[in-house]
């Protein structure tokens, strides 16, 4: 079996989403896990659900002859990636980071440049049904800075996409000058601490 297959079938057995895959150097396997999505719910994956996944999945990769040095399975952190259609509705209304698959071209229509596929802004349902990012190109307000109150704010700007048009989305990893995840509460684990679990082989 396809390391992805293993993987995915041993998360998803004990009742978590996989929510990614990534092999680094020097051997290491990160495998990162979420909790299903029960819409208003707050859920986070804590160091027991981390430690259930790493004792089941070094067992499976042990049977199967998966080589690797190191295991290590965590929760999804600020930037959590968004693939599936049920990523989206349960991230909508956060700030998103998408990148296209290829640049908007005559699309764009002189709104941005042409040659342009990555995009920052608040993920929305579109009328017809599909997704949007809606952002401004107005300037961050710095801490301390004052904004004079008869400028007009910069106008909204808003991009409508299929899944199938993306390369990749991420939650937007935006933190204050504390270190503080901002823009509003993050669900369902988004910005939650990692809980890692190394493992050998």
């Amino acid at each position: 079996m396809a390391l992805q297959d293993i993987v995915a079938q041993t998360v998803t057995g004990l009742g978590y989403d996989l929510v990614e895959i990534e092999r680094s150097a020097g051997g290491l396997l990160r495998v990162t896990i979420d909790l299903p999505w029960q819409p208003g719910a707050a859920q986070f994956v804590s160091v027991e659900d981390c430690e259930k996944v790493t004792r089941q999945l070094q067992f499976a990769l042990e049977v199967d002859g998966v080589d690797y040095k190191r295991l290590e399975v965590s929760s999804p952190g600020i930037d959590r990636p968004l693939r599936h259609e049920q990523d989206f509705e349960r991230f909508a209304g956060e700030m998103v980071d998408i990148t296209l698959k290829a640049p908007m071209g005559a699309a764009a229509g002189g709104q941005v440049a042409a040659n342009r596929k990555k995009f920052r802004g608040r993920l929305e349902r579109a009328d017809g049904g599909g997704w949007q990012i809606v952002w401004s190109d107005e300037p961050a307000v710095k801490q301390g800075q004052k904004v004079s109150r008869r400028k007009a704010p910069a106008p909204l700007q808003a991009l409508g996409f299929s899944l199938d048009e993306l390369k990749e989305a991420r939650l937007a990893p935006i933190v204050d000058f504390k270190g503080r995840k901002t823009g509003g509460a993050a669900p369902s684990g988004a910005g939650a601490p990692s809980h890692d679990q190394v493992g050998e082989p």
